[in-house]
């Protein structure tokens, strides 16, 4: 296991390093292991040319050169009210209008797409993160809740309204969730796989937790999901208990103790993994605590499950960190010592060798103090401590184990 120097760090060191998915790893496998792995990119490979191929006709039928780059937004959101009335007004059919049309061939749907600037037109990009001719980017994604919203969305508008060409839109993306998840379980940031971190198992910004979460809900029989055929949902089913399987795979275990989860791990080895270079393999505060919070509301855990939230419960418990304060200077959140402060915080990453806070730069420096990286780092990219495990050590943690209780 590497070590980390006290303070800082080059992310040089093999252990981080993105990984993908790709036909030489997995001729790296014994056969038997390699077949559903090999079927898996197959499958990548198919609906990426079937993206390609779609876009290529219609520029083709409209007699244009080249794409358009679809409108920029920022992350879809839906209303803070679960307004039924409201999904049936005209500004949610407006809107369910523009997001059907920029459904990918492939069944999912890009991030930060401006839905408000109406429906794609033809020979327009899935994507706004990729000039037109160059290779797509996160042209389907699970990043920033991509595709769970557009699907919690036409849901939504389906049960208020039943309209059909919603319920098609929403059974193809459930369909596009079963054709990315790997056969470990586990899902990628972006599929087709597009390379890079970006096939690793992800679990910043609550990617995985988000996808389990409307497989959660569209195998069940609540009436929003009520489209969802037997099949699909025996289908859905099953992927959310190999989805729960790898969460609980994937905790790391440190000196034969099980602790929490990285942002992104090896979709082959489930090892932790690095993405971008202020995202180094640690231990993860934040996203840990939202998987646990995930865990701790199925109705019914196996023991493995139980375990798993016990140890990632009690590594929280561990990591608090107190005496900080958080204020505003020069227009920048920062982080100073203040004993008097009651806040307890969480860091966003944490060292995998000592177990400390750790602060990667922009610059591709992990520092050992917040103060040095961020004197060193005009623009920070992250909020490097939270206060948000902390309803979940306490809240949500309580409710779990009454239910545990009554369950006996």
């Amino acid at each position: 296991m590497c070590r980390f120097a006290p303070l800082v760090l080059l992310l040089l060191v093999g252990r981080v390093a993105a990984a993908e998915v790709d036909a030489a790893r997995i001729a790296g496998l014994e056969a038997e292991a390699a077949k559903p792995w090999q079927d898996y990119l197959q499958r990548s490979d198919r609906l990426a040319a079937k993206d390609a191929d779609t876009l290529r006709a219609e520029l083709t039928a409209a007699g244009l050169a080249t794409s358009t780059k679809a409108p920029g937004g920022g992350d879809f959101r839906l209303p803070d009210e679960d307004d039924l009335a409201w999904y049936a007004g005209d500004e949610a059919a407006r809107l369910a209008d523009a997001i059907i049309t920029f459904q990918t061939p492939s069944g999912g749907w890009s991030k930060h797409i401006g839905y408000s600037k109406g429906p794609r037109r033809p020979g327009m990009q899935w994507t706004s993160q990729s000039d037109p001719g160059k290779a797509p980017h996160y042209q389907a994604s699970f990043d920033n809740a991509a595709t769970i919203r557009e699907i919690q969305f036409l849901a939504a508008v389906w049960e208020a309204t039943k309209r059909d060409d919603c319920r098609s839109a929403a059974l193809r993306g459930l369909d596009y969730i079963l054709d990315a998840q790997f056969p470990n379980g586990g899902w990628p940031q972006v599929f087709p796989l597009e390379g890079g971190y970006h096939d690793n198992i992800t679990f910043n910004d609550n990617a995985m937790t988000n996808v389990l979460s409307v497989v959660q809900a569209a195998a069940g029989e609540t009436p929003r999901y009520a489209f969802v055929d037997d099949e699909r949902k025996r289908r859905l089913a099953g992927a959310f208990d190999r989805g729960v399987a790898c969460v609980v795979a994937a905790q790391i275990t440190l000196d034969g103790r099980k602790t929490v989860w990285c942002g992104q791990h090896d979709p082959l080895t489930l090892e932790p993994a690095q993405a971008r270079a202020y995202e180094p393999a640690s231990l993860s505060g934040v996203e840990s605590a939202h998987l646990v919070k995930f865990l701790m509301g199925i109705p019914h855990p196996s023991p493995d499950v139980i375990a798993s939230i016990e140890a990632a419960l009690a590594w929280l418990e561990a990591a608090q960190v107190k005496g900080l304060a958080r204020v505003k200077r020069d227009g920048r959140t920062i982080y100073v010592a203040d004993a008097s402060s009651s806040d307890i915080y969480w860091a966003r990453f944490y060292d995998l060798d000592t177990g400390k806070p750790m602060f990667p730069g922009k610059d591709g420096i992990v520092y050992g103090s917040f103060e040095e990286m961020a004197a060193a780092n005009d623009k920070l990219g992250y909020d490097y401590y939270s206060t948000q495990p902390g309803s979940i050590i306490r809240t949500s943690q309580k409710k779990w184990r009454k239910r545990l209780e009554e369950s006996r």
